[in-house]
């Protein structure tokens, strides 16, 4: 089956990054601030600055797992661990999306303490997840605003007669 494609626009991605936001208020240790937030890059960078942001958290990490070349899966591979963040407790993991979990798993494996957080999840992965927003189908490949750029499309008219 082809693959379905949904486009995220900036605009919807910073509503659903607060809406989010406001799901983890209340869910750092013992009901307070999280410690911090550690950003699954690349995509987990822009929700996490603005999950951050809405938290007024400060202390932002990063770790790098490498799991795509463009549309194509792969071996992951942490490039850049999260060492501030220890083993997670009392931190943030947030990512842009879970799609088969396999990310999810090799972060859960350095962080098992973390709360993990996505904007965006896919059935497969969804049960690695703690919070999310917006749950999409398996054969769903999300285009993030980072990923694409506007451009003309001709009308259906015009394109439907060649």
């Amino acid at each position: 089956m082809a693959p379905r494609y949904y486009t995220v626009s900036w605009e919807q991605l910073h509503r659903d990054g607060k809406a989010l936001a406001w799901r983890l208020m209340d869910k750092g240790p013992d009901g307070g601030p999280w410690r911090g937030v550690v950003a699954i890059t690349r995509g987990g960078l822009i929700p996490a600055a603005i999950v951050a942001r809405e938290l007024d958290c400060r202390i932002i990490e990063s770790i790098s797992v490498v799991t795509y070349d463009e549309e194509e899966r792969g071996k992951p591979q942490v490039v850049k661990p999260a060492e501030a963040a220890g083993d997670g407790e009392g931190w943030l993991v947030l990512d842009d999306l879970v799609d088969t979990g396999t990310t999810a798993k090799v972060v859960r494996a350095l962080m098992p303490k973390a709360h993990f957080a996505t904007v965006y999840a896919k059935p497969a992965g969804k049960p690695l997840v703690d919070t999310f927003v917006t749950e999409v189908s398996q054969d769903t490949w999300i285009l993030f605003p980072w990923d694409t750029e506007q451009q003309f499309v001709a009308p259906i008219a015009k394109t439907a007669k060649s």
